[in-house]
């Protein structure tokens, strides 16, 4: 098996080429030579022609040589028809037989196709050479595909395991066998490589990593799937190795597990193995090779390595027994590299690999170390130790431990340890047994590994598939222990493969209903699986070998002779023949016999070894050695494997012997589960046994998938097969063991319309005309074909046939064509004969006539009389005259021609005229027709120009108000600048007042500085002037009483001050506030735009799904989104204003405080006046003091001088400190008043904007609740209605079909009942005849007795017979009493059955399971009449194989033998029966009476059959009137949903804009529609389902008379056949005994009557319970169907309830419409009112900042609180120009608004256009179907000669649908009334779109709806548009027969033109409703299927072509 080559075409390799094979002239070469199979020693088998018949011989011709031969007639073997030639599947095949097998595999072999399947199996011929068929476009072309879909292939067995454990979640395995050399291993391959690269996990995941137990990381780790792929290159280097027969075979067998997860991604592998052929490392056979990895390490390793490793070369190895052998075309160093390379992507570590080739080292050491025999004793001794060092060195063991363990182990005597010494051959065992079992656990430890590396996960629920790639049956001259392994295997794998067959075939035959005996054929193969393993009673062949290892002295011999003695008699087991036979037994498996040689069993079974050897390796210094042997010793009692050995030789120890325990390895490749006891040992068998066991509880619970390789000659050569080594492959594979299981069912399966078109040439007449099921034509082909019902079986989708049938079907077929195609020649050649006869006939004539004239001529050419007459007669005129006469007959003659010609087109004008007329009454009608719709079209084109002009009115006011809005924006946005400007101005002004006030502060300490040197001045005075002191006091007094005052200042001071913290406060927590409102504004935002994202993904998922009128409904649904947020942004607004206005109203309240602080200031200010007034009149006062004291002094003048002149300057100074005072208070104030607005301002915008964001994100949060809400419940819905839908068509299904098998049940049963009469009218002239016999045979009796006087000693033993018959004869009576009562009982039972099933009519679901068993019973018991016919098959197959081992001559001599002692028997037991007839005629006479009673009570049966199929009729015409009713109901739901539009239309015409309601009521409009589309199809389904039952009726009545009639010619073929049996019996009775054979006949035909007497009673009784089970069926399922009906009524109900629910909706829609243009006005008013209140407010604000202006005091609080208001000023510009943008966001999405509203104007258009092609189909349609009428006329033409009385049944139908289609009529011209009122309202519905623009969201599941709708539109468009182009065609027909006719008549087109005039100027014309669905109308086998509006055209056409008919 290889991979590919270079240039080649893979299909060549793949594809059959089918022309080939349909070839013509093969198919008449092989029906005329009568091709078969012999056998032929050469070829295995040979094609050749029968010649002729010679008894059991027949001669042949040999079709290659022409050799002519006599071959026995048991080894012909038939040959399949050409069509079976390269078939695919071997299955197929009609002619399932050895030859047919090979030749087919042998043919595509040689076509270079190695892959074919043969039913389950693949089987698969190894090609030798390189096919281009493994490549990644292979894979990619068998990926995904199915199995019957793609040729065979691996891959394709692949892929199918693949998707099936993906689909069904269910294991799957691919068992890969074959012998050594024929590809298992490459097949594999090439599985493993299909499945990594369909299923390679590094596409969806790449975090997989090699697992951390190494110890070092590698640089080169790949993933899983290169290292699976890797595992191979490993394994085959140490467990492949070159055979004879194959250059890689591998040596063991493995199950490669691949783990999958749920996606189907490889997650990880597991590798088992079983049975390596550990010998090969120790010795190999002639021109064959070791494992390859010696080869490849002692070839690839480096010297560096080769001295680490002590290699040498290949010759120095004793155990490479060959040398090197080399493979061709492969390189041991490459491969070695190659390995190494697969061990570093596996993750081995250096010091890993380097161990391993130790070991494998090692092993090659053993071979070489050498023993010798001491002189005096058979001890053995090590002369040189060099071999033995270099191995202890590898294996890091002592030298002299080893060699003393080798030569003299320590072994157990009784309790102490001896030293025992060896002999040589004892020795050399010793160290190959070792050197096995070394290499055994290396390559056990190597599997582990690679299973470490390759497990990634614990597999949780995931799946996978198991490769099993295992050596196939093996049959050797001689056989030992590990073909015995081998070959239980396969037996096992084929008795999977048998009960997976058996499963399957099963299934397909219960899927298909077909009657079939499954039997299981996994049990035949029980037998022989018993023999090998059964345990005990008897122990099998492994157990007895376990038994015996036991035991010391046991020996092969012993095995072998307690195998004989307990196994001696099975059927599966054989003894050797002959005392030279090599062999020691023999047994029969399924693939053959199989000689096995018991030779060393016992040793390969314990597999000894050496106990001291496996401690010291157990115990060795290298880590590696000591791992590999650590649980050798531990826990398991060893015994010594010398003893093993010795005793085979000599005596043994009183131990039992060990064996060989791999626990640790076990645990990988077994699995932990088989740990053993203390003190016990495992045999080589047990294990393996146990492993199987294993093996197959894992196979059968995947489902399995079977490779056969098949190796095609030992030469390897390409292109050659051994056609018996391919042979005895395919015995063993089991393919022909499958082909068996095929033979015993139906093999051959052809679908029913295949089987029609290919075999109806075969029954010309069988199908009448027209239509007819495919089941029913294939019944009635076969019935006409006349096969043995035992041949065929037909089920629900094919008929199944018997191998052969098929063939002999081809046959048939190919002499019917050549017939048909002889008689078609021999009648065109008579033809060709006769015109060339009549041709030479014609010739003759003419020839005779000219040779007359000619004659003639030249007899009167020189007469002078006739040159004087011809001279003359032209002159004359008599001549001339009758040439004038001549001419006028011509002429009248013309005439008369002429005339008649214009008579006939006369006749023929006035039938063209007529249909012209008819014609012209269609095109009138037709006329009217599209008048009416012009006129309607045209009032829809005006209603919709109407409604363009509203929309684009509608357009311009919403642009006119974006315009103002936009003018808005600019005029917020200029104001915006300007505050911006007087802002920056404020702060201008705050940074001038500021420097200003510091100049303040520095003046006032300078001025304080003075003050006080002007207090030491007064002080100084006061000194001076003792005069002033009481003035002093005085002051003193004031100005106490001043500080006071300043006190109470301060107070009031520290009071502004706490007020003012207050304040700071409440701004905190404003500003607190507003940072939460901030972020819950971001939070809204965040959450919006994932709404944004969200809602933009759905959209684009629905743009891509729709076309591009989707994305104009994407548009569509982002303009009314935005809508929608306008909307909710004008109601944010309102809700912002309200708020305003509450802010508003909370600083007029704190605006009211401050003027009461004011207040209070200004009364202090007043206080502070009063006192500066007073201070002023004390200065006067102290002035004018002064002045009198100015006289005093001079110095004192002057002093006063100067203080008048301070003073003076202080008081301009505190006077213009008090101004700047006043004016900076009044400019603060101003300030404050200004921030406190624009404060209030952003607050009242925050407030708003938070508002607009929590409304927003509450309507967005509801939105999206109500959408999931609805999306639920929409799915829920459509899940209910699907599931209904589903539910319902289902019961309608069974319904029909229980209908359907209540009639053939009852049609057969009555067959039966006619068929059984005859029958036993036969029987009783039998039994008259035998009677009459009888009693001649007594007289013959007489006459015989004196010759039967030498046979009285057999007398005495017949009489004994006699008795024996006697008593059987009363048994049989007693029988028949029981067979009586029974009956009795059943007909009690049935009584009881009926009233209980008139009980337990609800319980549906069992009366189903019952009406399945009774089925089950009914053909089980058709199938007890074949059981007969199947005995004789089977005994004739079982003698078939007899003859084949015996000669003929024995064969006949036993016959004849058997037949003497049979008359002689037969002798007695005819005069028993002799004297006995007597009385069993009167038996039989009351048997007689009995049937008579039976017959007469099935008659009744019959009657009440009748009488029930009428009540059947009576409910039928209930049913109909029901359907009427539910038609009524129906119009009446459909006036409501009119009714229903026009109240829609009103709704949506009492507003002014388009909007919510049109689309709500559009969507509950069409739901109702939809709901009653369905109930019309229900109500159509069920007038289907009534008419299908009377279809059935009146085809039953047909089969019941095709019946009567084929049991008539029944009885007349089974009359003849008896006839012809009676003379065959008298014939065989001449040649005999005459009078002794007539006897025997007549006893035979007796029993065998009464055998079927009593048959045939069984059967009766089955068929009256099957009978009166099916009437009781039917009877509940008429109930059901009225069931369904109250169904029906109650779901119409439920939908008027939910039309009155959608009205109440509509009316509280319109109550909300209400509510919220209430809502706006209030809105409107309340705007406003917040506007006036804004001016109030402003108007408060100025005269506050007046009175600001004049308050003087709290200067120094109040800067304070401007430095904080410009902090705040600053956060209040950054938030405004936020607001702004957000501003600039909402206008951009308004603009958004307004493109959505053009674009749904734009899919309003759409829409418009929409519905007008909708209504051009419509128009279309109805042409349509006046079209059709045309045609039915022509159909009922036709159809009326043949089908009179089917016309005649359907004229009462006709009336009701006449009926029918007036009252449509009436309801179609009310409806056209409702839609153009609808349309009205319509216009005035589209005025409401504003108002409901909240609703948006609700458009997009309109749209989505719509979407829906559209899509149906395009689907019924696209099929109206080829049903147009179909009219179109027949119109264009039409038109030119017009255009002939207008040509003939010139008058007819006149008429025509003066119609249409008139037609225009005519009125509209009512017109008929159209309806979708379905009917059928069946007329006699032909169906025609009609939609319903041709339905009711054609009813009325048929009414007019009526008359015409009954006249």
């Amino acid at each position: 098996m290889a991979q590919r080559s270079g240039l080649e075409d893979p299909e060549r390799y793949l594809f059959v080429d089918r022309a080939v094979i349909y070839n013509p002239a093969t198919q008449a070469d092989w029906t005329a030579k009568k091709l078969v199979w012999i056998p032929s020693e050469r070829h295995g088998f040979e094609a050749a022609s029968i010649k002729e018949e010679r008894g059991d011989e027949v001669m042949v011709e040999l079709a290659e040589n022409g050799k002519k031969a006599m071959v026995n007639k048991d080894d012909i073997q038939k040959m399949n028809p050409p069509k079976f030639s390269k078939v695919e599947d071997m299955a197929e095949l009609t002619c399932l037989n050895e030859a047919s097998v090979l030749h087919n595999l042998k043919d595509r072999y040689y076509s270079g196709l190695i892959y074919t399947y043969s039913g389950l199996f693949c089987v698969v011929i190894n090609p030798y050479k390189n096919l281009p068929i493994y490549s990644e476009n292979i894979i990619e072309m068998y990926r995904g595909k199915k199995r019957h879909e793609m040729p065979p292939h691996i891959y394709a067995i692949s892929e199918s395991a693949y998707r099936c454990m993906l689909q069904d979640r269910e294991d799957q395995s691919i068992l890969c066998t074959g012998e050594s050399g024929a590809g298992k291993t490459e097949n594999t391959k090439k599985v493993i490589q299909y499945l990594a690269h369909v299923a390679s996990s590094h596409k969806g995941r790449k975090d997989h990593n090699i697992p951390q137990e190494s110890p070092k990381p590698v640089k080169h780790q790949g993933e899983l799937e290169r290292q699976l792929l890797q595992a191979n290159p490993i394994l085959e280097s140490f467990g492949n190795a070159k055979t004879v027969k194959n250059d890689n075979s591998s040596r063991f067998g493995k199950f490669i597990r691949i783990n999958f997860d749920v996606t189907g991604y490889i997650v990880g592998a597991n590798i088992e193995t079983y049975l390596l052929e550990k010998s090969r490392a120790v010795r190999q056979a002639k021109d064959e090779r070791t494992f390859h990895i010696f080869y490849q390490l002692l070839s690839g390793a480096g010297e560096h390595l080769k001295s680490d490793l002590l290699l040498e070369g290949f010759n120095n190895y004793r155990f490479l027994s060959n040398g090197y052998i080399p493979i061709p075309g492969q390189q041991d160093k490459d491969n070695f590299q190659e390995t190494m390379e697969a061990m570093h992507i596996m993750g081995f570590s250096h010091e890993e690999i380097l161990s391993m080739l130790k070991v494998v080292s090692s092993v090659l050491q053993f071979g070489n170390i050498s023993f010798k025999k001491e002189r005096n004793t058979d001890q053995a001794s090590m002369p040189e130790n060099t071999v033995a060092q270099k191995l202890c060195h590898l294996l890091g063991m002592n030298v002299m431990e080893f060699t003393r363990a080798i030569l003299t182990p320590r072994i157990k005597v009784g309790r102490d340890y001896v030293q025992k010494a060896q002999t040589k051959e004892q020795a050399d065992f010793a160290v190959e047994a070792l050197a096995k079992a070394t290499y055994e656990r290396l390559f056990r430890w190597l599997v582990h590994r690679i299973n470490k590396a390759l497990d990634r996960t614990k597999r949780q629920g995931a799946s996978f598939i198991g490769i099993l790639d295992i050596a196939g049956f093996e049959i050797f001259e001689l056989n030992s222990f590990e073909q015995l392994c081998i070959n239980y295997t396969n037996e096992k794998l084929q008795q999977l493969f048998n009960h997976t067959m058996f499963v399957l075939e099963q299934e397909e035959y219960q899927r298909e209903g077909i009657e079939w005996n499954f039997i299981d054929f996994g049990l035949d193969l029980q037998p022989c699986i018993d023999l090998i393993e059964r345990p005990a009673n008897p122990p099998g062949v492994l157990a007895l070998l376990d038994e015996e290892c036991w035991f010391p002295k046991a020996t092969d011999k012993t095995f072998v002779e307690k195998l004989v003695q307990e196994q001696g008699s099975h059927s599966k087991f054989q003894k050797p023949r002959q005392l030279k036979d090599k062999a020691d037994f023999c047994i029969i498996h399924y693939a053959g016999k199989v000689d096995y040689k018991a030779d060393e069993w016992l040793m390969k079974n314990m597999d000894p070894l050496n106990d001291n050897v496996a401690t010291l390796l157990h115990q060795s210094s290298d880590r590696f050695v000591a791992e590999l042997w650590k649980d050798e010793i531990q826990n398991i009692q060893r015994a010594s494997f010398y003893d093993s050995v010795s005793g085979l030789h000599e005596p043994p120890v009183d131990r039992i012997v060990g064996l060989d325990q791999v626990t640790g390895m076990t645990e990988t490749a077994f699995g932990s589960a088989y740990k053993t006891k203390k003190g016990m040992f495992r045999t080589v068998g047990q294990l393996y046994k146990e492993s199987l066991t294993k093996l197959m509880a894992t196979l059968r619970n995947t489902n399995p998938n079977f490779v056969r390789c098949i190796i095609p000659n030992h030469e390897k050569r390409a292109g050659k097969l051994d056609p018996h080594l391919v042979l005895d492959q395919l015995r063993c594979n089991g393919v022909l063991e499958g082909i068996r299981i095929c033979r015993q069912g139906f093999p051959n399966r052809i679908v029913f319309q295949e089987f029609r078109q290919r075999y109806e040439i075969l029954t010309p007449n069988a199908i009448p005309k027209g239509f007819m099921d495919g089941k029913q034509a294939c019944e009635r082909m076969i019935r006409a074909l006349e096969l043995d019902p035992n041949l065929y079986r037909i089920g629900q989708s094919k008929i199944f046939f018997r191998a052969g049938v098929l063939a002999h079907l081809e046959e048939e077929r190919d002499l019917k064509i050549t017939d048909i195609i002889i008689f078609f020649q021999a009648v065109c050649r008579g033809y060709l004969a006769r015109k060339a006869f009549a041709k030479k006939q014609q010739q003759l004539s003419a020839l005779k006539v000219l040779q007359r004239n000619c004659a003639a001529y030249l007899k009167l050419r020189h007469w002078q009389w006739w040159r004087v007459f011809t001279k003359v007669k032209p002159l004359l005129q008599v001549t001339r005259q009758e040439e004038e006469l001549q001419a006028k007959d011509e002429e009248l003659l013309k005439v008369k021609e002429k005339q008649t010609k214009v008579e006939g087109e006369l006749e023929e004008m006035e039938r063209k005229h007529q249909q012209l007329l008819e014609e012209k009454n269609i095109l009138a009608e037709q006329l009217q027709a599209e008048t009416e719709l012009f006129a309607e079209a045209e009032e829809m084109r005006a209603r919709l120009a109407a409604k363009k002009q509203e929309l684009e009115e509608i357009l311009h006011d919403l642009e006119s108000r974006v315009e103002e809005e936009e003018e808005r924006n600019q005029i917020l946005q200029n104001e915006k600048k300007k505050m911006q400007a007087h802002i920056q101005d404020l702060e201008e002004q705050l940074d001038e007042e500021e420097g200003a006030r510091q100049k303040l502060q520095l003046e006032k300490v300078t001025a304080e500085a003075k003050i006080k040197k002007m207090e030491e001045e007064i002080l100084l005075l006061e000194d001076q002037n003792s005069k002033f002191i009481k003035e002093k006091k005085l002051m003193e007094d004031r100005i106490a009483e001043c500080s006071s005052q300043l006190a109470e200042e301060e107070e009031k001071a520290k009071n502004l001050a706490k007020i003012r913290n207050k304040q700071e406060v409440m701004i905190t927590d404003l500003e607190e506030r507003l940072k939460k409102e901030e972020k819950t504004r971001q939070e809204l935002e965040k959450a919006k735009r994932k709404l944004d994202g969200e809602t933009t993904d759905l959209q684009d998922q629905i743009a891509e799904l729709q076309a591009q009128i989707d994305e104009l409904k994407v548009q569509l649904a982002k303009k009314e989104e935005e809508l929608q947020g306008a909307l909710a942004r004008g109601d944010d607004e309102t809700l912002h204003k309200n708020n305003a206005l509450k802010v508003v109203r909370e600083l007029q309240a704190q605006i009211a405080e401050l003027q009461e602080d004011f207040e209070s200031e200004k009364a202090s200010r007043n206080k502070a006046e009063k006192q500066k007034r007073d201070l002023s009149e004390e200065l006067e006062a102290l002035k004018t003091e002064l002045e009198d004291t100015l006289d005093t002094t001079a110095a004192q003048q002057e002093l006063r001088t100067k203080r008048e002149q301070e003073v003076a300057e202080l008081k301009k100074a505190l006077e213009e400190e008090t101004k700047n005072h006043e004016a900076q208070i009044q400019d603060m104030r101003q300030r404050h008043a200004t921030a406190l607005e624009e404060l209030s301002e952003q607050l009242e915008q925050a407030k708003r904007f938070k508002a607009n964001l929590e409304k927003n994100k509450q309507g967005l949060e509801t939105d999206n609740k109500e959408l999931a809400c609805e999306v639920k419940a929409l799915q829920q819905v459509k899940a209910e209605s699907e599931h209904k839908r589903k539910k319902l068509d289902a019961q309608v299904q069974e319904l029909h079909a229980k209908v359907s098998e209540a009639d053939r049940l009852r049609v057969e049963l009555a067959e039966k009942a006619n068929k059984l009469q005859n029958e036993l009218d036969n029987v009783s002239t039998l039994l008259e005849e035998a009677e009459k016999k009888g009693i001649k045979f007594a007289k013959d009796a007489a006459s015989l007795e004196s010759q039967l006087q030498d046979t009285q000693e057999l007398l005495q033993e017949e009489t004994r017979q006699k008795l024996n018959l006697s008593s059987r004869i009363r048994q049989l009576e007693e029988e028949k009493n029981s067979l009586q009562e029974q009956q009795e009982e059943e007909e009690e039972a049935r009584r009881n059955l009926e009233k209980h099933v008139l009980a337990l009519q609800s319980q549906l679901t069992d009366t189903k399971k019952k009406v399945d068993d009774d089925l089950g019973t009914i053909e089980s018991l058709e199938e007890a009449k074949k059981k007969l016919l199947k005995d004789l098959e089977a005994l004739s197959q079982r003698l078939e194989e007899k003859a084949l081992a015996f000669d003929k001559l024995e064969k006949t001599k036993t016959r004849l033998q058997q037949e003497l002692d049979d008359l002689t028997v037969d002798l007695d037991h005819q005069r028993q029966i002799v004297s006995n007839l007597e009385k069993k005629q009167k038996k039989f006479d009351q048997l007689l009476a009995e049937e008579k009673n039976i017959s007469a009570r099935y008659a009744e049966e019959r009657d009440r059959a009748e009488a029930e199929a009428r009540e059947k009729e009576t409910k039928a015409l209930s049913l109909a009137r029901a359907l009427e009713e539910a038609l009524e109901a129906k119009e009446e739901f459909e006036r409501q949903n009119k009714q229903l539009r026009a109240d829609m239309e009103d709704l949506m015409s009492s507003k002014d804009d388009v909007g919510k309601n049109v689309h709500e009521l559009e969507k509950s409009k069409r739901a109702l529609e939809q709901q009653v589309e369905e109930m019309r199809t229900q109500l159509e389904e069920l007038e289907d389902e009534l008419q299908a039952t009377e279809d059935a009726k009146l085809r039953l009545e047909v089969n019941m008379q095709a019946m009567k009639a084929q049991f008539e010619r029944d009885l007349q073929t089974r009359d003849e056949q008896n006839e012809e049996k009676k003379r065959l019996l008298i014939k065989q009775v001449r040649e005999l005994e005459a009078e002794l054979e007539d006897e025997r006949k007549q006893r035979a035909l007796a029993v065998a009557s009464k055998k079927k007497m009593e048959i045939d009673l069984k059967d009766l009784e089955a068929q009256i319970e099957a009978a009166n089970k099916a009437r009781d069926e039917v009877i509940k399922q008429l109930r059901k169907l009225q069931a369904q009906m109250k169904d029906y009524q109650r779901e119409l109900e439920e939908a008027r309830a939910s039309r009155d629910e959608i009205f109440a909706q509509s009316k509280e829609s319109e109550k909300k419409l209400k509510s919220l243009e209430a809502e706006i006005l209030q809105l409107q008013e309340e705007l406003a009112s917040s506007e006036r209140a804004r001016r109030h407010a402003e108007q408060e604000r100025d005269e506050l900042a007046d009175e600001i202006a004049n308050s003087a005091s709290g200067k120094s609080a109040l800067l304070d609180e401007k430095r904080r208001l410009e902090a705040r000023i600053a956060q209040l510009e950054e938030e405004l120009e936020e607001e702004q943008s957000n501003m600039e966001l909402l206008n951009d999405r308004f603009r958004k608004t307004t493109l959505q509203v053009d674009t749904l104007n734009a899919e309003l258009a759409a829409e418009r256009s929409a519905a007008q092609k909708s209504d051009n189909a419509r128009q279309q349609l109805e042409r349509q179907n006046k079209e059709l009428k045309a045609k039915l006329q022509e159909l009922e033409g036709a159809v009326k000669s043949k089908f009179k009385a089917t016309i005649s049944a359907l004229e009462a139908k006709i009336g009701q649908l006449e009926e029918q289609l007036e009252q449509e009529a009436k309801e179609r011209a009310a409806a056209n009334k409702l839609v153009r009122r609808s349309e009205k309202k319509l216009k005035e519905a589209f005025m409401q779109v504003e108002d409901e623009r909240r609703h948006a969201d609700q458009y997009k599941e309109q749209m989505e709806k719509a979407n829906a709708r559209m899509k149906q539109l395009k689907r019924q468009l696209e099929e109206a548009e080829e049903e147009a182009t179909r009219a179109n065609a027949s119109r264009r027909k039409l038109q030119r027969e017009l255009d002939d006719a207008t040509e003939a008549n010139e008058g007819l087109s006149r008429e025509v033109s003066t119609l249409k005039n008139r037609l225009r100027r005519g009125g509209p014309i009512s017109f008929s409703s159209s309806r979708s669905g379905r009917r059928q109308l069946h007329i006699e086998g032909a169906s025609l299927e009609l939609s319903d509006d041709d339905t009711e055209s054609k009813t009325s056409d048929v009414n007019e072509t009526q008359p015409p008919q009954s006249e």
